[in-house]
């Protein structure tokens, strides 16, 4: 009974990035050892890299969690992938790209990232391509089938969206791996997040990674906020009408 707790506990860990968005490296690396027993993914944003840079990446995969660089590349596709090169060689598990950047940006990006990786010996991150923010609740209802489609046509490995949005993804693209940000506790405030959703709705939904930013680093307790959100989460098979399988079918790399 004990080991299946363990392993369902470290099932729960691999579903779950903690977003660093703070400008100071040595208060994200508190925050990361302070959340570390329920977090197996750490998110570096753009405020993170613009404070520290790659090194916010090599701590944190030496601390030993996965890392999302969320930079959300969107640039003309030989920039992308000259950039998306330099990412690939320092160790991330994933890097997001704007999907409204189109087909041959994203593509750039796989392609990039995949060339960074194997000249520095590693396994290529997963290119996440991201759809529509979370805090825009007025996207006309036409783009997100378009830019899960140019994500798929692009080689992407998975998508960025909104819990709302994961069941009309998995209808276009059954296999792609889905990461929902903008995750709340109910009854606590979203801030920005526009379209936000309670931790459990989202993996109903299914999500297969879930990144908890604010109601767990603004919290005067985090290890207890970090409890809240995650303890009462299970992993059982994903909602109605059969689009996806159940969590842990999809590799998350």
């Amino acid at each position: 009974m004990t080991e299946l707790r363990e392993r369902k506990g470290a099932d729960i860990r691999n579903r779950l990035a903690i977003a660093l968005d703070v400008d100071d490296l040595v208060e994200a690396s508190r925050i990361a050892r302070e959340v570390r027993p329920w977090f197996g993914v750490a998110k570096v944003g753009l405020v993170l890299y613009a404070a520290a840079g790659p090194e916010a990446v090599v701590e944190l995969v030496e601390s030993g969690y996965r890392v999302m660089l969320d930079l959300k590349l969107y640039d003309i596709p030989s920039h992308v992938r000259k950039a998306a090169q330099v990412m690939g060689g320092l160790g991330a598990s994933y890097l997001t790209l704007h999907a409204s950047g189109g087909v041959s940006m994203l593509h750039g990006g796989v392609e990039g990232l995949a060339e960074g990786a194997a000249m520095a010996g590693l396994e290529a991150p997963a290119a996440l391509a991201v759809t529509v923010l979370t805090s825009d609740a007025g996207a006309p209802s036409h783009v997100l089938g378009n830019r899960v489609r140019a994500a798929v046509e692009g080689g992407c490995q998975g998508i960025v969206c909104a819990a709302g949005d994961v069941r009309e993804a998995r209808q276009l693209a059954p296999r792609i791996v889905t990461v929902v940000p903008g995750i709340r506790l109910p009854g606590t405030s979203t801030d920005d997040q526009a379209r936000a959703s309670a931790p459990q709705s989202a993996l109903e939904a299914g999500a297969d990674l879930l990144v908890v930013g604010r109601a767990v680093t603004s919290a005067p307790d985090r290890a207890r906020a970090a409890a809240e959100v995650v303890g009462p989460l299970t992993l059982e098979r994903r909602g109605s009408g059969g689009h996806g399988a159940g969590l842990g079918e999809r590799p998350l790399y």
